[in-house]
């Protein structure tokens, strides 16, 4: 056997002294907790993704320059780590301060030095990733390294997703071990489909594949860990949390070359961040959809606002379903402590929604603020009077209230240094019900790709996880408004959101044109005015904050559509 710890850290993009002190911690448990090897996350060192940090020739130094000291601080247990590696051999000079030729890089050190590089063959160019505008591809390499007399291979995230690919290639030169070290983007569906096919290559090939993720918010995209490992017939054996820093120690059965059996201990698996009792099982089984993806919104809202320097977050709280599970959310992600709620009635504001409001403040134990905005608004009414004269109030009216509890949150966020939390979801961002430089101001956009229906079902399961009705049963119950005007309601301005979203799930995430919607059974009228309102709206979007992505086609990474655009398929 070979016990292998899987470092699930969470880095920090560009920080790299940061991300060399988190290896040291990690390296210094698993060398107590006799590894023979550790395993950290793809492009532990810079941090993933870098994006455009890896054309600045310094910080490539730098990360190269942490990468020796990785290895003068490696002893007996090798160290796998993930870097930004530059080609020694580039025929052409490098122009400016731009680096050369660059790989996705992953080094094994040990006793002091760097034993080998393995450089990422596969470069995925779909989705979020981009990796073809910044690394070249690794040569055919199926290098092995003898780590405690096991032959180990190097694989790369996208390596292990191809059948024949470098695994099985790794496999066919000897390897009995496969270390593959991911930088693997959480999406809602994604958590089966990636131990199924690591499972396959497993099962393939014979080999032991040894997977470690990294868990962290980076932006738009969370990373949710839940690093596992399969042995050699395709069974997971370990298998880490998901949205929590740990060392997962696995001592993995090594098959022997030549033959379908084992050599050494059967499997015993310990973990936790501290490395647990040894030979104690450690299989944490998945979590269901719904607390993945409050997994994922709390992960990535906290690392957000906190890898940006802000400590403390304001909402808007109209006492409505949105603001309420972005409110427990933020409670869940940064303590009640620091999180600032804010009602802003005007006119046409409910009683209940006032009460509602305040009723969602007390049971979460976040302070509340009341600012009415009716004199700020009467003074817009009094200020374009003259210029507005002779025509009727419309949605011009509606939108000044939007703007002035935009602007009123933003005073809050200049004052105090709190982060504003917008709290549109996919719905309304998707066909552009939402006000530009109004309710769609902020820093953070916790629920931007979550349908409404979505909301709905996360305010039920929030409540049953505390035994009690965090958010108000009548928030959940009432129908959806803005309260921009009399008696208004969403679905005097939209479909009933149990048919918008099932169209928009087909239009925005599976890329069918209306043509396909409506051969499907969805009215003709309907489908076609839902198309137009998303086409029409996409300039509204490219204005939005980033936010949460939980869903494997999101606005912004994944879904990239011109802003001039005649298309009406």
């Amino acid at each position: 056997m070979l016990r292998v710890g899987l470092a699930q850290i969470n880095p920090r993009v560009g920080d790299i002294n940061a991300n060399l002190d988190a290896v040291f911690r990690y390296v210094a448990m698993a060398e107590e907790a006799g590894c023979d090897l550790v395993a950290f996350p793809e492009l532990t060192l810079s941090g993933y993704p870098p994006e455009d940090l890896v054309l600045k020739a310094g910080f490539v130094a730098d990360n190269r320059a942490a990468l020796e000291k990785v290895a003068a601080r490696s002893g007996r247990c090798a160290v796998v780590v993930g870097f930004v590696d530059e080609a020694d051999d580039e025929p052409v000079a490098r122009t400016s301060a731009r680096p050369a030729r660059l790989f996705n890089a992953a080094a094994l050190c040990a006793d002091g030095t760097v034993l080998g590089v393995y450089h990422k063959q596969l470069l995925p160019n779909y989705s979020v990733f981009d990796e073809v505008r910044y690394f070249a591809p690794g040569h055919d390499d199926s290098t092995t390294y003898e780590v405690a007399g096991v032959a180990v291979s190097l694989s790369i995230c996208e390596d292990v997703w191809v059948s024949d690919g470098p695994v099985a290639r790794q496999r066919a030169a000897g390897a009995q071990v496969c270390i593959n070290i991911n930088g693997s983007p959480f999406d809602r569906h994604k958590g089966d489909i990636r131990e199924a096919t690591v499972r396959d290559r497993a099962r393939e090939s014979s080999l032991p594949i040894a997977y470690v993720n990294q868990v962290c918010g980076q932006d738009e995209l969370v990373f949710d860990g839940g690093s596992f490992v399969a042995d050699a017939t395709g069974s997971i054996i370990a298998r880490a949390a998901q949205f929590g820093e740990e060392l997962l120690v696995v001592d993995v059965p090594i098959t022997q070359l030549g033959s379908g059996t084992s050599g050494g201990a059967p499997a015993g698996v310990s973990g936790g961040i501290s490395t647990g009792t040894s030979g104690a099982q450690r299989l944490v089984q998945p979590m269901d959809e719904l607390d993945q993806i409050l997994g994922a919104l709390a992960l990535g809202t906290r690392d957000y606002v906190r890898k940006n320097g802000f400590t403390d977050v304001v909402i808007g709280l109209s006492g409505g379903i949105d603001s309420a599970v972005v409110a427990a959310v933020a409670v869940d992600a940064l303590g009640a402590d620091r999180v600032h709620g804010v009602s802003m009635p005007s006119r046409y504001s409910s009683e209940g929604s006032r009460t509602d409001a305040a009723a969602l403040a007390r049971n979460l134990g976040i302070e509340m603020l009341t600012i009415p905005i009716e004199p700020a608004f009467a003074s817009y009414l009094d200020m374009t009077a003259q210029a507005f004269a002779g025509r009727a109030p419309d949605l011009t009216e509606e939108n000044l209230q939007s703007r002035v509890r935009g602007t009123t949150l933003m005073a809050l966020s200049n004052k105090f240094g709190w982060m504003v939390l917008t709290t549109g979801n996919k719905s309304e961002l998707a066909v552009g019900y939402f006000t530009l430089y109004g309710d769609s101001v902020g820093g953070y956009a916790v629920i931007k790709d979550l349908f409404k229906t979505d909301v709905y079902a996360l305010a039920r399961r929030i409540n049953e996880r505390a035994g009690r009705a965090v958010i108000p049963e009548a928030t959940i119950v009432k129908p959806p408004s803005a309260e921009l005007r009399p008696d208004q309601r969403d679905d005097q301005s939209l479909p009933p959101y149990e048919v918008l979203d099932a169209v928009l799930a087909l239009y925005v995430e599976q890329d069918r044109t209306a043509a396909e919607i409506v051969t499907m059974g969805y009215d003709a009228e309907l489908v076609r005015r839902i198309v137009r309102l998303v086409d029409n709206n996409e300039h509204k979007r490219r204005q939005l904050p980033p936010g949460v992505r939980v869903t494997a086609k999101a606005f912004g990474k994944d879904r990239r559509l011109p802003i001039t655009n005649a298309y009406r398929g």
